[in-house]
């Protein structure tokens, strides 16, 4: 009797570790049509069907994006597709929903991500810099694109835009599922928090900025207000230089805000002085040629503030890769004036390489 009591419960204790596993993986992904009607920084074409969606990264948070489908897309056959991730401190809702909206147009899958910390994303504290875990996001979205029964896993490439540029090279190095990679005004974040535009800050000036972090860590500790680096004001001053003005015409104006649910105008782009500091040790391009033989695809504007870190990118690289120059463009055009966006050279690069 004892023994048919034991089997009974270790039974029924098998049966609820089944449930909650299939339960956990249920809720793993969520997946909803929404209306590009409500946003206003990018437009969708009829042609695209929009949905809201989000999964899990390995460290189990939420990863939010939106999801592009072509309706004329035949989703009993595995198709391509690409992930595309925003600038440094934006949300999925600006420049990245600008790509994916316009690439799905072209005929191809796109999921547009806020990466962790930031957006619709999970993660605390909000606006955290961790570059290992923007890495990371860009994996869990080759996750969730390769368990979709309409794509081919084997034809999943990624577009990063500004400081997901540099992300995405990292997280391509260790990740060969990523079959094509480009880039467009590409920032690297580590070699521009430590040695500034075109090496404009001195080590003294770095070593300074290390210890200021250093002890606001001790005030943040002991339950002080965090140090936010105001990198982007709401108001801009007379004499604020060309690269403020520069992304404050798109990010303070109503040509780029959106402010995510439950933050301010403020809050959204900045980030602390404690958080920054982590790009002091980001260094996406060691190693970046051994992501070939898959292909490198680097976009800047040519008289882009930015060009510096594609051209760097591209010298370090290996074959095949392609450094392309967009005439009459700057670093922020590429954010989401479609007239100047090369898009015709991004259908052409994914349709050779996403055969």
């Amino acid at each position: 009797m004892k023994r048919l009591f034991s089997i009974t419960v270790m039974s029924l204790i098998i049966l609820g570790q089944i449930y909650a596993q299939s339960n956990q993986k249920s809720k793993a992904v969520n997946m909803k049509q929404i209306s590009p009607k409500e946003f206003t920084t990018f437009k969708v074409s009829d042609n695209v069907a929009q949905y809201a969606v989000t999964f899990k990264n390995q460290y189990q948070m939420n990863v939010a994006g939106h999801l592009f489908i072509p309706k004329s897309l035949d989703q009993h056959k595995k198709n391509p597709a690409i992930i595309v991730g925003h600038p440094m401190g934006a949300v999925k809702e600006q420049s990245a929903d600008v790509y994916a909206s316009n690439m799905a147009d072209r005929g191809f899958i796109t999921l547009a991500i806020d990466l962790s910390f930031w957006g619709e994303s999970e993660g605390e504290p909000r606006n955290a810099v961790l570059p290992d875990v923007y890495a990371e996001d860009f994996m869990a979205a080759i996750d969730f694109l390769g368990t979709r029964s309409f794509v081919d896993r084997e034809r999943i490439g990624a577009i990063g835009v500004c400081g997901s540029g540099s992300f995405v090279i990292s997280s391509a190095k260790i990740d060969p599922r990523m079959k094509a990679i480009a880039t467009v005004s590409m920032y690297d974040m580590g070699a521009v928090t430590r040695n500034g535009i075109k090496n404009s800050q001195s080590l003294e000036q770095r070593k300074e900025i290390i210890a200021r972090a250093a002890d606001d860590r001790y005030k943040e500790f002991m339950g002080g207000e965090f140090q936010w680096r105001n990198y982007l004001p709401v108001k801009l001053s007379a004499n604020a230089d060309s690269i403020t003005r520069e992304f404050y015409d798109f990010y303070r104006t109503p040509r780029g805000i959106h402010i995510p649910k439950g933050r301010t105008l403020e809050l959204t782009q900045n980030r602390t002085t404690t958080a920054e500091v982590k790009f002091m040790n980001f260094y996406p391009f060691n190693d970046i040629e051994t992501i070939s033989p898959r292909p490198l695809l680097f976009i800047a504007g040519d008289h882009a503030h930015s060009r510096e870190f594609s051209e760097d990118a591209y010298k370090r690289a290996a074959e095949p890769k392609e450094l392309y120059i967009v005439p009459n463009a700057g670093h922020v055009d590429l954010y989401d004036k479609t007239d100047l966006i090369p898009f015709d050279k991004l259908e052409i690069f994914f349709r050779q390489n996403l055969k």
